[in-house]
């Protein structure tokens, strides 16, 4: 799925159209994709960077230097990596990370202080709560967000947002309506109870094309050549620039509530 679907695909060449947008540091920066997987975004990047991996998941890691062998992956969480790493990272990813940790607050936070001054974190989320459904369920969601509720998470830290946008816009009403008669019928579009599902090559092809699309308008908005970004859409993306050192992690405070109970995980 990661190396085929339409949605994976275009989220890809979104990431790698506004990365190309952000000021290189050197000849040939450092991207540190933090909550890997498999290394699809990792792989995606290697000609043009220089990568590295971390996740907590074993199966994951094991996937991932099977696919990508020259490249540096760490399995365990994020204080496990070398510090070394930090000084050399121009750029870090954490997409579609945060609605699986318990304490977002934290896993940021922690994140935003091992970052080095001027390196930058672009981060995606899925959004709105009205598409809360199985397919959240199954792969272990705390959460779904809405743009004030991402921003928290860094309100009070030396760092600069960039870029703040919901995307996958394009496609959010045919998501949306899924989303409702799959609540209604109780069941999935895709396989183990997500939306997970691969349509014919000529399909997926062109819902890759159209989604992907939407890099032009996040990119003109990074660049300042639009006011703002896209007002709605199934995920959201950020990209913040780290302008001081020193931060502190910091855990979620307890007046901030915005969540579901995962309920179901997915297993082999």
């Amino acid at each position: 799925m990661e190396e085929r679907h339409w949605w994976f695909l275009g989220k890809r060449h979104i990431l790698k159209t506004l990365l190309a947008a952000l000021p290189a540091t050197g000849e040939r920066d450092l991207v540190v994709d933090v909550g890997c997987g498999p290394g699809g975004n990792v792989g995606a990047l290697a000609d043009s960077y220089d990568v590295a991996g971390i996740d907590t998941s074993p199966e994951a890691i094991g996937l991932a230097r099977q696919r990508y062998p020259g490249v540096q992956f760490w399995q365990g969480e994020l204080s496990e990596a070398p510090s070394e790493l930090d000084a050399g990272a121009s750029f870090y990813l954490t997409t579609d990370v945060l609605e699986h940790v318990p304490d977002d607050f934290l896993f940021l936070s922690t994140l935003l202080a091992r970052c080095r001054q001027g390196a930058h974190v672009l981060l995606t989320v899925p959004a709105n709560d009205a598409l809360w459904s199985s397919h959240d369920e199954v792969l272990g969601h705390f959460r779904r967000y809405d743009r004030s509720q991402l921003e928290l998470l860094w309100q009070g830290l030396p760092v600069t947002p960039l870029l703040i946008s919901y995307y996958n816009t394009r496609l959010y009403p045919v998501i949306r309506l899924i989303r409702a008669l799959n609540r209604h019928g109780r069941n999935s579009f895709g396989q183990r109870g997500t939306d997970l599902h691969l349509p014919s090559d000529r399909v997926n092809r062109l819902l890759a094309s159209y989604f992907g699309g939407e890099a032009r308008v996040l990119k003109d908005c990074l660049e300042g050549r639009r006011p703002e970004g896209y007002r709605y859409g199934a995920s959201l993306i950020a990209i913040l620039r780290v302008d001081g050192q020193g931060i502190v992690p910091r855990h979620r405070p307890n007046h901030v509530d915005f969540e579901h109970a995962p309920r179901k995980v997915a297993t082999e």
